[in-house]
This record gives C-alpha cells, sequence and structure tokens, in this order.
C-alpha cells in the first residue's frame, strides 16, 4: 500500500486528506465516478478555496490515486484500482473498530532486523507497523496482541534483501509486568486524550441544514478514521480504568447514522448540480 496515500487518508485535515475522505465515504460505491466540480463543490464546503481544491484533485491525479476522463469541457474522476482497494479496506477497518473483542492471551511478535547504514528502510519499517498497531518494546522488537494482522506483514516482508522480519506467537510468561510492557510500548495517555477531545467536539454538534449535516459527517469520518492506526485496541482488562474508547465508539455509531442519509442526499445535490458553488466558504 502506497504509504504517501495512507498518510494522507488519516492525516490532518489539508485539502488532499480531507479530498480521500469525501471519496471514501461518498464516492467509493459509485462505479461511474462523478464530476470534477462535485469534489471541488464538496470541498468548497468544507472550506477550502477553489484553487486548493483543484490541486487537491490535480496532485491526486499525478500521484496515480484519481483518474480523469473528459466529456467535452467537463472531467468526469473516478477512483484508481489502488486507491479504491486502501480506501476499501478503510472502511473496513473503520468501521468495525471499537467494539469489544475475546482475547486467547496469544501475542504477536515480530523482530525487525535492518542494516545499521539503512536508516530510511528502519524509518519506514518501524513506521509501518505503528500504522498496524504494533508497540515497539526495544531491541528491534515489536508487539500486537492481535495474531491475525501477521497476515497484513507479508507485504512488508517483501523487501526482505534489506528488510527481515521474523514472527512469533506467544504468551506472557511469570517474569516482568505486563502493565508495564503495554506502558513501554504504546502512548495510551495519548490516546485517551484524543479520545476525548473527539467526544468533546462532536457530542453537542447539532447541524441544522443539509450542507451543516454533510460538514459534520465528514468531519465525523475524518476525525474517528484516525483511531485505528491510533488506538492498538488492546483486550478491556489490559486498558486503564475509565478507558474512552466505548464512549467515543458510541458516540460515532450514532451521530454517523443519524447523519448519513441526509449527508448522502447533500453530496447528490452537489453531483446533479445543486445550489452549493464551488469554493464557497463553510459557515
Amino acid at each position: 500500500m502506497d504509504d504517501a496515500l495512507r498518510r494522507r487518508s488519516v492525516g490532518a485535515p489539508a485539502a488532499r486528506s480531507a479530498l480521500l475522505t469525501v471519496l471514501g465515504e461518498y464516492v467509493l460505491g459509485a462505479r461511474e465516478g462523478v464530476w470534477q466540480e462535485t469534489l471541488i463543490s464538496a470541498l468548497g464546503t468544507l472550506g477550502y478555496r477553489t484553487q486548493a481544491a483543484r490541486q487537491a484533485l490535480a496532485r491526486s491525479v499525478t500521484a496515480g490515486w484519481l483518474r480523469t476522463e473528459r466529456h467535452g469541457r467537463r472531467s468526469r474522476v473516478r477512483l484508481t484500482a489502488q486507491t479504491a482497494a486502501m480506501l476499501s479496506a478503510g472502511a473496513e477497518r473503520i468501521y468495525g473498530f471499537g467494539a469489544p473483542w475475546e482475547w486467547d492471551g496469544r501475542w504477536l511478535l515480530v523482530v525487525l532486523r535492518v542494516p545499521e547504514e539503512r536508516r530510511e528502510i528502519r524509518h519506514r519499517m518501524r513506521t509501518r507497523l505503528a500504522w498496524e498497531g504494533f508497540g515497539s518494546i526495544g531491541g528491534g522488537l515489536w508487539i500486537s496482541p492481535h495474531v491475525e494482522r501477521e497476515a497484513g506483514l507479508r507485504e512488508m516482508s517483501a523487501d526482505g534483501a534489506v528488510a527481515e522480519l521474523l514472527s512469533f506467537h506467544g504468551e506472557l510468561g511469570e517474569l516482568g509486568d505486563a502493565r508495564r510492557v503495554i506502558a513501554d510500548a504504546w502512548d495510551l495517555g495519548g490516546v485517551a486524550d484524543a479520545y476525548r477531545a473527539f467526544i468533546a467536539e462532536f457530542r453537542r454538534l447539532r447541524p441544522r441544514t443539509p450542507e451543516a449535516t454533510f460538514r459534520a459527517q465528514t468531519g465525523l469520518v475524518h476525525a474517528w478514521r484516525k483511531f485505528p492506526f491510533l488506538d492498538p485496541d488492546l483486550p478491556e482488562a489490559m486498558l486503564p480504568a475509565g478507558w474512552p474508547r466505548s464512549r467515543a465508539h458510541g458516540l460515532f455509531a450514532e451521530r454517523h447514522a443519524l447523519w448519513h442519509e441526509r449527508a448522502q442526499e447533500y453530496f447528490r445535490s452537489l453531483e446533479a448540480g445543486g445550489e452549493t458553488q464551488p469554493g464557497r466558504k463553510a459557515a
């Protein structure tokens, strides 16, 4: 998977990151794609100027994330196969994330071996492991309670000529403190703060118009989609008391269902040539 594409999909709400959220939420299932003007109008509703929206589209096409087809003076925009696959995998992870799950006590341990002089490769591999929810406990050893994520490491191991990954399954023995291991491997305090900020931002939000609902829904999804990459999704028994994930997950599910149809209708109105003009600054 393209690392730049992945970073943009959950990055700060710059125009290209916001564009990917719009594509995943409103365009992913549209086989015929959408008009270029629809995406420019959508980004305008989110507060981006026409020039920034056009640049985001042009750079996404240049990067191979999107492709365009001319229809007279207009252009139809479609997802490339790579982008569609990334957004589909992201949607599955986003909407399936946050529910309680049963753990069998097994850890997935991964040893990362990279030649000392290949620092750029080491940085990239560490970043990828962190994206997949692994925590580092030093010495090139990474851990996760999700043994099923081993399959996702096969793509990374394709760089075997330079970097080597070794995986093991195991349980924590009698030596050592599990809570200290977890505290060393992950910044749970930072994750909890992010959940609380999410709750504070969206729990009081009550959009009254279709345009405001579109902004709220898109912002909700963009904010939530970061958590599968921030939160290692540890078993409940390992989490601190008062862990805010369940409250944040409940809020996301409730608001997303409440705003879904109205936000989709608003996007369809843009595709049909609705009243919102490209580049209009969001209120």
